[in-house]
């Protein structure tokens, strides 16, 4: 729907603005009170009543935490952070609590790392300051590499000072007086907006020597990630802060204990972070009231994929798949059926219309052979192939794949060439018995959460959609239409009019036919790139 323009304080919502639309919406609305209704966004109206934003079937359901300052203030203003509460948690840290006691409140909150794994936020932190050592070391985790998933993102872009203040208060509370943000290169926006409020932090003396008067110091620096999807796993992140290549290494002695440069480290994700002022704020009871009785709080989630409604979604965990892709999503486009959803990227599993209804958190996934992640949901319809999509993401994981251990290295390579003989119509129902007894060989054996879950789309999609890895095998055929090698393209002759537009613009020289007269296709020479069904004013290609 974007951009989108948001006025207040009537909250009127505008959407798919243009350049040349500004003026109009300066000077009839801000100026002279008067609403542009041709650019409302369709949800807010309701006769002649305009709702506001948060009435709409989107953000009804939505609760953002996380995302609160997103879109509201201006991110690289710091006095409009502070005017919205900003840096208070942290004053309120070094002024009232000790760092046992902000320790105890994140433990208390039960916050959840949000970067997939979901261990104890505070145990994490409590852990990090009871490591023997004088310095100490504070990680962000901004390098968010999953198809599809961009929270992270959203959060340094919309509001960068959040993330600096929670790491602050995790400094102040394990004993670090440094601190370190690794973030995607590919994030222009989102590291130019973070310098931008790490300037401005130092220039209020909020970042330093002494904050505030306080005794409390702390920096920070940005580091920016090389690229590899495997430097989000917190042993290759810390190799690659130290300038070496991002390899993970095995666990014990973890991070907290031996983490960057051989000292005491604390890491947590983007997300995590955000939460922390709040909570700090507001207090554990008030979090930990959020959510089911093992995961509290909201997630972010990146929705995407079929469904009317994609972008950045922040709910209460115990909400489930239905009312993110039915109330919030708007459902699935043109009628189609909902099929399965994908969660957790190339790490998770997907999620059948059966658990349409299981309440959404960290233990509920994993029962149901998906995973929490960090937050990408991908829906998918009836038109796509589970089998393709196992092996989109092994794809990916096998390119990202560091080649230190040989499970992940060779043993997901194995696994795509099962696919790729699977999906070319080559496959036998020995390589489907192949499939799972080496998927289930490299999540036991291999170093890191890169290969441990690389099978993960193999496994979910072969439990839940067994029927159509062996339609592929047994009957060479793809129920969903989409591996090619495994369909046939028809001319119906009742409604082909010989007007010889498909052989025109067959690159293969695969249709017959003269003109006025009904045109087939030569199977042998026909290499499925679907010219034909696009030239066929008629619609009388089909494929099967």
């Amino acid at each position: 729907m974007g951009p989108v323009v948001v006025v207040y304080p009537e909250g009127v919502f505008y959407s798919q603005v243009h350049v040349d639309d500004v003026e109009e919406i300066v000077t009839e609305h801000i100026l002279k009170g008067r609403i542009v209704k041709r650019l409302l966004y369709e949800e807010t109206v309701h006769g002649d009543e305009i709702r506001s934003l948060n009435d709409t079937g989107f953000y009804k359901k939505q609760m953002r935490i996380a995302l609160k300052n997103c879109g509201v203030i201006d991110p690289e203003n710091i006095d409009e952070y502070i005017a919205y509460d900003g840096y208070k948690a942290y004053e309120k840290c070094v002024t009232e609590m000790t760092p046992q006691e902000v320790v105890d409140v994140i433990k208390k909150s039960d916050l959840r790392g949000r970067g997939g794994g979901g261990f104890g936020t505070g145990l994490k932190w409590q852990f990090t300051k009871d490591a023997a050592g004088d310095v100490k070391y504070i990680v962000c985790n901004a390098d968010e590499g999953d198809p599809g998933a961009f929270m992270d993102r959203a959060v340094l872009e919309g509001d960068p000072h959040a993330v600096i203040e929670a790491m602050m208060i995790a400094g102040y509370a394990v004993g670090a007086k440094k601190g370190f943000v690794y973030v995607r290169a590919e994030y222009p926006i989102a590291v130019n907006r973070l310098q931008i409020a790490i300037n401005q932090a130092k220039e209020y003396g909020i970042l330093g020597d002494n904050i505030l008067g306080t005794g409390h110091s702390f920096d920070l620096e940005i580091r920016l990630g090389a690229g590899a999807f495997v430097c989000g796993e917190e042993t290759a992140l810390l190799a690659s802060i130290e300038g070496r290549r991002g390899e993970p290494k095995p666990r014990p002695p973890f991070p907290a204990v031996k983490g960057l440069y051989g000292k005491p480290t604390l890491i947590n994700n983007v997300e995590t972070y955000a939460n922390i002022p709040n909570i700090i704020l507001k207090g554990h009871e008030w979090f930990s009231n959020i959510g089911t009785e093992k995961s509290k709080g909201t997630k972010v989630f990146a929705l995407g994929g079929k469904i009317h409604n994609t972008g950045l979604v922040e709910v209460p965990m115990g909400t489930t798949l239905r009312e993110i892709i039915y109330d919030i999503g708007g459902g699935i486009p043109d009628g189609k059926k909902f099929k399965a959803a994908q969660t957790g990227g190339p790490s998770g599993g997907c999620i059948p219309a059966s658990g349409l209804d299981v309440k959404i958190d960290y233990d509920n996934l994993t029962a149901i052979g998906s995973m929490m992640g960090s937050g990408g949901l991908i829906v998918m319809n009836e038109d796509n192939c589970m089998v393709d999509i196992a092996k989109f993401f092994l794809e990916f994981t096998v390119e990202e794949s560091c080649g230190k251990c040989t499970p992940c290295r060779i043993g997901n390579k194995r696994l795509l060439e099962i696919l790729e003989k699977i999906t070319s119509g080559k496959g036998t129902l020995e390589d489907l018995d192949e499939l799972e007894r080496l998927s289930e060989y490299i999540k036991a054996n291999s170093l890191c959460g890169l290969g441990q879950t690389a099978p993960n789309p193999i496994l979910s999609t072969f439990k839940h959609f067994k029927d159509e890895y062996i339609a592929h095998v047994v009957d060479k055929k793809c129920p969903a239409g989409v591996c090619n090698a495994l369909l046939s393209y028809k001319i119906m002759p009742e409604l082909c009019i010989g007007c010889t537009m498909c052989k025109r613009n067959c690159p293969a020289n695969a249709i017959i036919g003269d003109v006025r007269a009904v045109h087939t296709i030569d199977q042998e020479k026909c290499i499925k790139c679907g010219v034909c069904i696009a030239n066929c004013k008629k619609k009388a290609i089909i494929k099967s």
